[in-house]
């Protein structure tokens, strides 16, 4: 008889018009659970799904024999970041994964090889394809890693797997976790990139977006930027280095008109009262956002995300 993990494992799972990959997926994940671990649990999380996604996993419910499944209903479509935190805070386990999709390009042993990663001494292990499937995610990653002030590079992730510590350090750290990747690369942990050869899927995979989380990832990598990276207050300090060499010209351009030329009467003191002001602007404006940065850092967003029911799917 196979011995398997004494550890209590928790999987939390995005759901948001997956029904067309769901199915495959929670097979593969409920198998991997009972016939590695003893106790375990699988959270997939409704975004507010208007396909069968629900109905699918209802009824795969029957198939789980020790593994505890849980279906979280939001109230409406909230985003990817928030519909994880809603099951991020129902787990149990002192392991937990994270799946931000049920789209496979992986096996099952890649699930197990990073769980045993993280007994090796990793609180964060994560598992990233060789090839990334998006090129805005590329673009973004690079923009990211220039300006963060972390030593941690992000890249594309399928899924990650999280010790209790950690969760626990990071919602000390945040009531509210805007973006889950940036906060974990900063929490100060160790982590671990596990990077797979991706596997060709059955089929050809949409990679179009619907309009509500298209436009949901659009704003949430420009808060994640601004939250996240120094890109704001390099782009200030940049604009104030341009505002001070051009107020240092418009002021020395001044005083040789008013010197060798012959300025309209009050156009010398115009200028020299513009070039300031435009300075002392950009300067003021360059103080303020970094105290914005101090106030982000210091008093984070509160927990703001609500959800419908939780259905219990097994006892």
């Amino acid at each position: 008889m196979r011995n398997k993990e004494k550890n209590f494992v928790s999987a939390t799972v995005y759901l948001y018009n997956s029904a067309e990959e769901v199915e495959r997926f929670a097979r593969m994940l409920i198998q991997t659970f009972e016939d590695n671990f003893e106790h375990s649990e699988i959270i997939f999380v409704n975004d507010c799904s208007t396909d069968d996604s629900a109905g699918i996993v209802k009824k795969l419910s029957s198939i789980a024999a020790t593994t505890s499944l849980s279906l979280l209903n939001m109230s409406y479509f909230q985003g990817r970041e928030t519909a994880m935190n809603a099951g991020l805070d129902m787990t149990i386990g002192d392991y937990v994964f994270e799946f931000d999709s049920t789209f496979v390009d992986y096996s099952d042993q890649e699930i197990m090889d990073v769980y045993c990663q993280a007994l090796e001494g990793f609180d964060i292990v994560s598992a990233s394809p060789d090839k990334n499937r998006r090129r805005s995610s590329g673009i973004f990653y690079r923009i990211f890693d220039k300006f963060s002030e972390t030593p941690y590079h992000m890249s594309s992730e399928r899924f990650r797997v999280l010790s209790r510590r950690v969760i626990n350090r990071v919602t000390s750290m945040n009531n509210k976790i805007p973006y889950r990747k940036a906060v974990y690369s900063q929490c100060g942990l160790r982590t671990k990139n596990s990077v797979y050869t991706a596997q060709k899927p059955d089929r050809k995979r949409a990679d179009s977006m619907e309009r509500a989380e298209r436009h949901y990832r659009r704003n949430l990598g420009i808060d994640v930027l601004l939250l996240y990276t120094q890109l704001g207050y390099r782009f200030s300090i940049g604009m104030t280095a341009v505002m001070i060499f051009t107020a240092v010209f418009m002021i020395a351009y001044s005083f040789i008109v008013y010197l060798f030329g012959n300025p309209v009467e009050g156009w010398t003191t115009t200028v020299l009262f513009l070039s300031f002001a435009f300075f002392g602007l950009f300067g003021l404006i360059t103080i303020i956002i970094k105290y914005l940065q101090i106030l982000v850092d210091l008093v984070f967003r509160r927990k703001r995300y609500s959800f419908e029911s939780l259905e219990k799917l097994t006892k």
